[in-house]
């Protein structure tokens, strides 16, 4: 298992972004929000850095439901678990015989998938940077599989924050010291990309990540 530093990240971002326009800097509210996320993440978790972040939000102008959007993103970093656990327990099951890994999906499940993934080039991205865990989750409880893309919506759905922002918080997060979850930052960087968002305000996203509280513990 390799180890992955926040240095290691950075130096991604700079191959990534080489040859970027420089492009326009986050404004307050952008930075508040994403530093909001990163202090209010489920690896960090500080109370007073998710205050100062609550209050720097809404002295730039961002509203109670910007605040929530972010906040229900970044709760998303739970998700991560089944990411990470999915193709080791379809693995597990299927050597033990309790689960056929290679039988063709059946109709319930197949729906689920053409419903959920189909051609989604998110989706797609994340199952390039993590290989199998979208199938093995869906084979092994396809509950689960339909609660995890519900609870993925819940903060694009509104729309009340760009998505360049909801981008930056996200790798911000991924790219935290406590978490540093190297196949969700190269998908949220490869997205903020697309959108056109210049170097600048994704090496400021960058800084961001790096200054995130460590989780100390919560009372």
């Amino acid at each position: 298992m390799t180890d992955i530093s926040i240095a290691d990240l950075r130096e991604e971002a700079e191959v990534l972004t080489a040859g970027l326009a420089e492009g326009e800097p986050l404004d307050a509210l952008a930075c508040a929000l994403v530093a909001l996320a990163v202090a209010a993440s489920v690896t960090a978790l500080d109370r007073a850095a998710t205050a100062s972040a609550i209050a720097e939000c809404f002295d730039a102008g961002g509203s109670i439901g910007q605040v929530q959007e972010i906040l229900a993103l970044a709760s998303g970093l739970g998700v991560h678990t089944l990411m990470v656990t999915a193709t080791a327990v379809l693995d597990a099951a299927s050597a033990r015989g309790l689960i056929d890994a290679a039988a063709p999906l059946d109709a319930e499940r197949q729906a689920l998938w053409d419903r959920h993934v189909g051609t989604d080039s998110f989706w797609n991205g994340f199952s390039a940077e993590l290989p199998g865990f979208l199938e093995a989750m869906l084979r092994l409880s396809p509950d689960i599989f339909t609660g995890f893309f519900e609870y993925c919506a819940i903060p694009w759905r509104s729309g009340t924050v760009r998505a360049r922002v909801k981008e930056l918080a996200a790798l911000a997060c991924d790219a935290a010291p406590s978490h540093r979850f190297r196949p969700g930052f190269r998908v949220h960087l490869k997205n903020a990309i697309a959108l056109g968002i210049g170097w600048r305000a994704i090496m400021q996203a960058m800084d961001i990540a790096a200054a995130a509280p460590e989780h100390r513990g919560t009372d």
